[in-house]
């Protein structure tokens, strides 16, 4: 598979991608050293993954100067399309979201700092505030924009509604939501927008917690405080027919001699809505595995197939 071009951008990009919020993984994954995410980044370059998926939240401030480090020593800037995010905002109540023009605006300069760059490919408004109007967050970004100082602009867990006021003024590029085989309601209440206005849609956790890997069995227990645990899809009778549904993909990633993964990732890149998919990684050999995705062609019938079984 070749490389291809986000829609309503000028970003060029090999379709899979690397999510980086284990990079740095203090705060989702605390047993990941600095040294680890420096080792899979280093693998992506190898690999020519070149667009990785970053924001202010993950560490937080670590994952970006992770990747500022390795980009910085390798001298690989321009080998990698960065995408980044930011609205998270620490004060003394505790966590909130900031979608103000001032605060936007210097949340993309600390990142280019933790990143060592002096532009951002794509950045997006990580969550919506309550009270920021979001055709001026929005517009924001458009002004650093039409100084290069980032390339493309994004929203995250933006509603439908929100995401029509962010484009307003038609300057929004890409817009990136929850979605999986097992999560699809973004079909409803993004997809259509998206296509009228085309614009590129970027799913994050498209493995719903690895449950799309393959790697569970009906035999699989999770230990005491793991997250899986609190989730619908990971309880009861739901679990049970995710991974009937589950073997049954591994019936057509065996016919195709692919991995469950490869077919699922596969899958998401026929949409049209989907340019670019980022899964995480927490080593390595997932990074070089994630690649081998894109060698994985789906007919017309098993795309059929895999859409009607969880729909």
């Amino acid at each position: 598979m070749k490389k291809i071009t986000i829609k309503g951008t000028e970003l060029d990009v090999f379709p899979i991608g690397l999510g980086t919020n284990a990079v740095g993984g203090q705060k989702y994954y605390p047993n990941i050293t600095d040294e680890a995410g420096r080792e899979f980044l280093r693998k992506a370059l190898s690999v020519e993954m070149d667009f990785w998926d970053t924001a202010f939240t993950y560490g937080p401030k670590r994952s970006e100067e992770i990747i500022g480090e390795v980009l910085a020593a390798d001298k690989a800037r321009h080998n990698v399309v960065l995408a980044s995010k930011a609205a998270h905002q620490f004060t003394e109540d505790g966590t909130v979201y900031n979608n103000h023009p001032d605060f936007l605006q210097e949340a993309v300069k600390e990142s280019m700092e933790r990143l060592q760059t002096d532009f951002i490919d794509l950045f997006y408004i990580h969550f919506p505030d309550e009270d920021t109007p979001k055709y001026e967050a929005v517009g924001a970004l458009q002004e650093l924009k039409e100084k290069g100082i980032i390339r493309a602009i994004g929203v995250s867990n933006f509603s439908a509604k929100q995401l029509a006021e962010a484009n307003q003024d038609g300057y929004v590029d890409v817009v990136q939501d929850h979605y999986n085989l097992l999560t699809r309601g973004a079909e409803e209440t993004l997809f259509p927008y998206i296509n009228e206005h085309n614009m590129s849609f970027v799913p994050y956790f498209p493995f719903a917690s690895g449950l799309l890997t393959g790697k569970y069995t009906p035999e699989t227990t999770f230990d005491e405080g793991d997250l899986r645990l609190n989730k619908p899809d990971f309880q009861g009778g739901k679990w049970q027919e995710n991974l009937a549904k589950v073997d049954k993909l591994r019936d057509i990633a065996t016919a195709k001699n692919c991995e469950v993964a490869h077919l699922v990732l596969a899958w998401y890149l026929t949409r049209n809505e989907i340019d670019v998919v980022i899964p995480g990684a927490k080593t390595a050999a997932q990074i070089e595995s994630n690649m081998k995705a894109a060698e994985v062609e789906l007919d017309e019938s098993e795309i059929i197939v895999i859409d009607s079984l969880f729909r």
